[in-house]
């Protein structure tokens, strides 16, 4: 017997509100192994509050009954009716999705810089709880508010404080439901770690730990920063005598920045020790990024350049020795901490830093001060660079191979190939550009070190029905086939990669219609003649931007350059800068016509470094292959045309048309 298929209709589509997506779908706002991250979100507010300069102590309380107190001596969340809800709004703070205060980055906001972003913190906190209880002490009155499964229990009741009492801040009490954690239990090192390191990142700032059951209290308060919390750790690890001092730094851009906001910039605290384990740990606004992210690219790039400067300078390189960033990193250990006025993080949980000024804001800080200091200690800078040499020595000769060679019959390269330097097939990478000038652009822009560059002059063959002892007879793909060094197979075959030079190819065309055209004829290319590329991961492509969004500068911004892959992305952009109150209008948008357009400081910042590009791997997506030669073929054969026309009348509503 047939079953019936279910009904989809209107009324088969939900609309979740309130909180109802968190229930739904924790594990897309939070970690769900344990309830750590929630209480974090109110810890990370509270820190906020010491941030923006108006707290002196943070106090965690564990209690017996598994919920978890936070209480700080800031601001107190506003109470009053909200002017367009008229709803308090410690209420809306707790029960709405992206509200907050911390959207509004102009001067006179309440907070300048903050780790809350997204508005979305505590009210996942109050989500995923049983019950939270909130009490405000402000405006001479204490104001207090109960959730039950997210909802309000009551509504807020505001008592007056005693003749004399004079009290400000925040305390939140929650019970986490363990419905939503795979186990309720708090992990006790990591909460430790996260309270220490606020008391480090804020100098001053008090942070205690009560544990009822334990019967335990805990205080951490630095007067003495970054250097201190670096030292006492390694200490704790067992690490041996740095190879040189501890270098730290503290510096923030001044009023008037070209590039960059008044305030924003970095701290550090960087030690090399030549064995042992490593401790590397960085925030943002104090959040932690367990993942790291482009602020630490940044301090690694400024370290980077400081050292291979000091050794260039004292002429201290051994003939034959490539010195890499890596190389200068491998025994670092470091406490950064960055103050960015809007960081972009990768996900709600915020462990990876994405904002690509981070990189730039970092390593123009960093770099000037180590290499004063070098300079200034040129007896420890020796020390530090034989540590790095040796390095550089024996990562050199890890990746030496011993490989047969040819008497004869090895090809040439083509002449139009501006290859790497670096010979480590697992970071080298290939640039399939399209046209000369955006050649000249990513030669100028690249590193050379790793990058190399291929300029294609036109539209590459469509080689989708062309025979394998053919293809060399076109000139592109003869270059193409000769500088990655794989020789053209078919699905199934088992082609040497041994020769292989290059870990990525990037095909990188205008991101307009023509530059889509030449990317399927690459990926034709590919798929057609180099099957194994694709199914090892090797092909690539890279994703320029399509628009420049030229902003004003506002309030504490400086004038601002936002990249859009798309319209999509633009519209996004431009609601971003309308929420952040930027004048409508007041921002110029210009449209790339080509790669060619960009210099090549835009073209690596936006499309090449591999800090801040987004690059798209190419795989099958879930297909089989025998599914996508139907497709290619019914794209690319000569012969379907009524084939290519039928699938256009059905599925040509899709098309987004660039005109």
């Amino acid at each position: 017997m047939a079953t019936k298929k279910s009904d989809y209709s209107e009324s088969s589509i939900r609309v979740l509100k309130g909180l109802e997506p968190v229930k739904q779908r924790p594990g897309m706002y939070t970690r769900t192994e344990n309830p750590l991250h929630i209480v974090q979100e109110v810890i990370d507010n509270a820190a906020d509050e010491a941030l923006a300069g108006a707290c002196r102590h943070i106090e965690v309380s564990l209690h017996a009954d598994g919920s978890v107190t936070v209480e700080d001596d800031g601001r107190g969340i506003p109470v009053g009716p909200h002017p367009e809800e008229r709803v308090p709004v410690v209420e809306i703070v707790f029960t709405r999705l992206h509200a907050g205060g911390k959207f509004d980055k102009a001067a006179g906001g309440a907070y300048s810089f903050s780790g809350g972003l997204h508005g979305v913190g505590v009210s996942v906190t109050n989500a995923l709880s049983s019950r939270l209880d909130v009490t405000v002490w402000r405006d001479g009155a204490r104001h207090e508010l109960g959730f039950r499964d997210g909802a309000p229990a009551a509504r807020l009741v505001s008592t007056p404080l005693a003749k004399g009492e004079k009290r400000s801040g925040t305390r939140v009490r929650c019970w986490p439901d363990g419905k939503y954690f795979d186990s309720l239990a708090m992990p006790h090192g990591e909460l430790v770690t996260l309270l220490r390191s606020k008391a480090v990142l804020l100098p001053g700032l008090k942070v205690s730990l009560v544990e009822e059951k334990a019967g335990r209290n805990r205080v951490w308060r630095y007067e003495e920063g970054l250097r201190g919390y670096l030292t006492e750790s390694l200490a704790s690890a067992g690490a041996p005598e740095p190879v040189i001092p501890v270098f730290e730094g503290e510096q923030y851009v001044a009023a008037g920045h070209e590039t960059f906001a008044a305030g924003e910039g970095a701290q550090w605290a960087v030690v090399w020790t030549d064995e042992g384990s490593v401790l590397r740990e960085s925030y943002v606004n104090l959040i932690p990024t367990s993942a790291g992210g482009t602020h630490e690219s940044g301090l690694r790039e400024g370290l980077f350049g400081a050292v291979r400067g000091f050794i260039e300078l004292h002429g201290l390189m051994p003939k034959g020795v490539k010195l890499l960033a890596e190389d200068v990193f491998a025994r670092a250990s470091f406490v950064l901490s960055a103050k960015v006025l809007d960081p972009q993080f990768q996900g709600q949980i915020k462990e990876r830093l994405n904002s690509r000024d981070a990189v730039r804001l970092v390593s123009s800080l960093a770099r000037p001060q180590l290499e004063l200091w070098l300079n200034q200690h040129p007896d420890l800078g020796r020390r530090l660079a034989e540590l790095v040499i040796r390095q550089a020595q024996a990562r050199s000769r890890a990746a030496q191979k011993v490989e047969k060679r040819k008497s004869s019959g090895v090809a040439v390269l083509p002449g139009k190939l501006t290859d790497c330097e670096s010979t480590d097939t697992s970071r080298n990478e290939l640039f399939l550009v399209e046209g000369d000038s955006a050649g000249g652009s990513a030669k100028m822009g690249r590193d050379k070190e790793f990058q190399a560059i291929l300029p294609l002059r036109g539209k590459v063959l469509n080689s989708w029905e062309t025979e394998r002892d053919r293809l060399f007879a076109n000139n592109e793909i003869h270059d193409i086939a000769v500088a990655i060094g794989v020789d053209p197979h078919a699905v199934g075959d088992s082609p040497d990669l041994s020769n292989l030079r290059y870990g990525k190819i990037c095909i990188l065309s205008d991101a307009d219609v023509d530059g889509a055209h030449i990317q399927v004829l690459l990926l034709t290319l590919f798929f057609r003649h180099f099957p194994a590329l694709i199914d090892a991961g090797h092909v690539h492509v890279a994703r320029p931007p399509l628009f420049r969004v030229d902003v004003p500068a506002q309030g504490k911004r400086p004038v601002r350059k936002l990249y859009c892959l798309d319209e999509g992305e633009l519209r996004h952009v431009e609601d971003k800068l309308r929420k952040d109150g930027v004048r409508e209008g007041s921002w110029s948008i210009s449209r790339f016509k080509g790669l060619g357009e960009m210099n090549a400081e835009q073209l690596w910042e936006t499309t090449m470094n591999p800090d801040t590009r987004r690059l798209l791997a190419i795989g099958l997506g879930g297909l089989d292959a025998g599914r996508t030669v139907e497709r290619f073929t019914m794209l690319m054969g000569k012969g379907e045309a009524a084939a290519r026309r039928a699938w256009l009348e059905e599925r040509g509503n899709e098309a987004v048309v660039d005109i």
